[in-house]
């Protein structure tokens, strides 16, 4: 397994980072200025966590050793067992890449992606990955790695979201693009570390599941036919999916659960009536009425600090 998984935090669906040693050649009173690329695996699935991941190397190698040696690119184009191959030897402390790269990943879980966008002031996905890339930049740097440059693989606007990341680190240059997972060989080596995180992080939650061999909840994508057939055949009717694995704010759970077109939901409604507390009173009870003033033989002072409580309160 790569060094990446955790096996605690993936098992109580909770968020977490990993960072690999930072090479001595990249550290010490000069160190070579660094390019640092970023991609995400994992945006659109129903299932299992969204990685991010960072991989840097000094600027001079990265064409050569990624591109020409090793022959990184865009993980989709990759088979898996080509990218796993490619992580193990990152992870080799006798190969080049372990020699002079580094890397990290950013696994956010399938709850806390949920909890956050279903919260009453959504904190939406866009607004998670941001957070998820800049606290990736900044444990880097925080680690003493000289980063120069930075390469971002984005499906949104590229113009808008490189303008706040200037803004987090406006002593870095850096580049947002759309398909930087195969323009820039240090997002292509990123892309790889997170992809293979999360393919590997899957295979941990169905094993969890009772699950042996290939996961049989496909991909995780709402299109695949096996993840939409087990995601009916294993809801709750109440709880959904207690395993938390699956992300209960997209549209294909929520709807499985709560009904849509007309079609009625798998799910029990359940209504939460507000009560009140026992000990909960109104403003208004604190002070006396009129009728209480005017009784005959009424003392003002007599209540100052409170009125005697009966032998009954006892």
């Amino acid at each position: 397994l790569p060094p990446s998984i955790n096996h605690p935090a993936l098992l109580s669906s909770t968020s977490y980072t990993y960072f690999s040693p930072v090479p001595p050649s990249l550290l010490g009173p000069s160190p070579p200025p660094c390019a640092l690329g970023i991609d995400e695996a994992g945006r659109g699935p129903v299932l299992g966590p969204m990685v991010y991941g960072t991989f840097y190397l000094p600027i001079p190698l990265s064409t050569p050793l990624l591109r020409t040696t090793h022959h990184f690119d865009d993980s989709k184009l990759l088979t898996p067992a080509f990218r796993a191959a490619l992580l193990a030897t990152l992870c080799s402390p006798t190969s080049d890449l372990y020699a002079s790269c580094g890397w990290a990943i950013a696994s956010l879980s399938a709850r806390d992606i949920s909890a956050g966008m279903l919260r009453p002031s959504a904190y939406n996905l866009n607004a998670q990955a941001f957070d998820a890339t800049v606290g990736l930049i900044r444990g880097v740097v925080d680690r003493g790695v000289n980063v120069a440059e930075v390469y971002v693989d984005t499906v949104g606007q590229p113009e808008a979201y490189q303008r706040r990341l200037e803004r987090e680190f406006p002593t870095l240059r850096i580049t947002v693009a759309k398909k930087a997972d195969s323009l820039y060989p240090c997002v292509s080596a990123a892309s790889v570390c997170a992809k293979v995180t999360r393919d590997v992080a899957l295979e941990v939650l169905w094993e969890q599941r009772g699950g042996v061999g290939e996961p049989g909840w496909g991909s995780g994508y709402p299109s695949d036919g096996r993840c939409s057939g087990w995601l009916r055949g294993n809801m709750h009717p109440v709880f959904g999916w207690p395993g938390g694995e699956c992300r209960a704010s997209w549209g294909t759970a929520k709807d499985m659960l709560e009904g849509a077109g007309g079609k009625k939901g798998g799910g029990v409604r359940v209504e939460w009536p507000v009560e009140e507390d026992e000990g909960s009173y109104k403003v208004t009870d604190f002070f006396g009425g009129v009728e209480e003033e005017e009784e005959e033989g009424w003392d003002e002072l007599g209540t100052w600090f409170g009125r005697p409580a009966g032998v009954e309160a006892f």
